[in-house]
């Protein structure tokens, strides 16, 4: 058996060195064990609830880079509410505290190395926390190899469950995933179905024409020169409006 002191209340809590997980017998604190040493064991509630996730996921595929319609033809064909683990570090970088996130499990899921931990919302992770039934991404990568990367000295490090719904969606045939933080509401996406630029590249090209056009008559006839301008700065104006609403 190995021996450490509590992290929280300085108590001395033993555990098998093949242990990720240890509860102090003093204060009940869960703590998180590794090669490079110990950190408090966190979880965060979910604050954004399903029917919010996906109202949020339409708001955001209602966006003006996203292919039209998006918002209304995307067939969700998956939601699933996650506990993703992350390694959150604490620096004293040149006398400032810098905080630094790194995931604790392998993933091609967009975003979560991005994800922002809110430290006024976390919660101790012990038996108590209700998951609600959420589902728990099992923990593969180690913490050691990111503190040897690590700017500054240590101030505290954790292993912290961040909540997320995972959104599966089809269009045109082809399935793509988002992510939505359920913590900010953030949305993280990899691949997405773009908006077609054809239409806006058309309506530039035959602006440009028609201003060249124009320019060479101005030094015929610069009085009506002027006005074919003012008629094509109206006309390109509201073709490109049209555009914007409607392709």
């Amino acid at each position: 058996m190995a021996s450490m002191k509590c992290t929280k209340c300085g108590a001395p809590v033993e555990f098998d060195t093949g242990d990720k997980f240890v509860k102090c017998s003093y204060c009940s604190s869960q703590i998180f064990i590794d090669r490079s040493g110990a950190g408090f064991y966190y979880a965060l509630p979910f604050s954004v609830q399903e029917n919010d996730a996906v109202g949020i996921f339409r708001r955001w595929a209602g966006g003006s880079t996203k292919a039209k319609d998006l918002d209304k033809l995307a067939q969700i064909s998956s939601l699933k509410k996650q506990y993703f683990p992350v390694y959150m570090f604490k620096r004293d970088v040149n006398g400032m505290e810098q905080v630094y996130i790194e995931p604790a499990a392998s993933t091609t899921l967009p975003g979560l190395h991005n994800l922002k931990v809110p430290g006024g919302d976390l919660k101790v992770f012990d038996d108590k926390f209700n998951t609600n039934g959420a589902e728990m991404i099992k923990i593969d990568i180690e913490m050691a190899p990111y503190l040897s990367n690590l700017p500054g000295a240590p101030k505290e490090q954790a292993l912290v469950y961040f909540p997320i719904w995972r959104l599966d969606y089809v269009f045109e045939q082809k399935t793509y995933v988002v992510v939505v933080s359920a913590s900010s509401g953030e949305v993280f996406s990899g691949e997405f179905p773009p908006r077609s630029s054809g239409a806006y590249i058309a309506v530039a090209g035959l602006g440009f024409v028609a201003f060249l056009a124009e320019g060479l008559l101005a030094i015929v006839s610069p009085f009506l020169a002027i006005g074919l301008m003012a008629v094509t700065v109206v006309g390109v104006f509201a073709a490109s409006n049209y555009v914007a609403r409607r392709m």
